[in-house]
């Protein structure tokens, strides 16, 4: 049994095409939540939802305000609201202002999470031109939850895991292509 309860994402600049890479390497078998926050600037994240959707082995779904954080689905944080995991694992919607001039903020995300979930969440930051996630990835492992940061070098953008990396380290700095089998190994009974 995996000692992983969840897992969180975040991406910005790049993030589709990251994502549409990470994705499909998920093990269908996988029983923890995956929530996800990528700045799209769209205002709406339903094309998002359904290009995941085509690739990935799990469900993608919009994430909805008090709806659980469901178990072997993709939530997906949708557009003009910051997404929170509450204690009761069940998700909030604010539209309290930006945070790193982004509204989803992967730093609220992860925060949140990291409360909820404590030693039990997985963090991956990838790809993005800004500093959003960084601050997160410290609190999930100032809370004892393992953080994947994308390596720059392989990052279309390589601002936020850069900036992750100078203010937080990480539990592994890995290549795109390696980050879904870390998320497999870590969260599969």
């Amino acid at each position: 049994m995996s000692s992983r309860e969840a897992v969180v994402l975040g991406c910005s600049a790049g993030g589709l095409s990251a994502l549409q890479r990470v994705l499909p390497g998920l093990d269908r078998r996988l029983a923890v939540p995956l929530v996800l926050c990528c700045h799209t600037g769209s205002s709406d994240v339903s094309l998002l939802v359904e290009l995941l959707a085509r690739s990935c082995p799990l469900p993608v779904t919009e994430a909805q305000e008090r709806a659980p954080a469901d178990p072997g689905v993709v939530h997906v944080a949708p557009s003009g609201y910051h997404l929170l995991v509450e204690a009761d694992h069940r998700f909030s919607l604010s539209i309290d202002p930006r945070v790193t001039y982004a509204r989803p903020s992967i730093d609220v995300l992860f925060e949140t999470a990291a409360e909820a979930w404590r030693e039990r969440l997985v963090a991956v930051l990838m790809t993005g031109a800004n500093s959003d996630g960084a601050n997160g990835v410290a609190a999930v492992r100032r809370a004892g939850g393992y953080a994947v940061v994308q390596d720059p070098a392989t990052a279309e953008a390589d601002v936020m895991p850069q900036a992750a990396l100078e203010l937080a380290g990480a539990d592994a700095c890995l290549p795109l292509d390696a980050i879904a089998a870390r998320i497999n190994e870590l969260c599969l009974p």
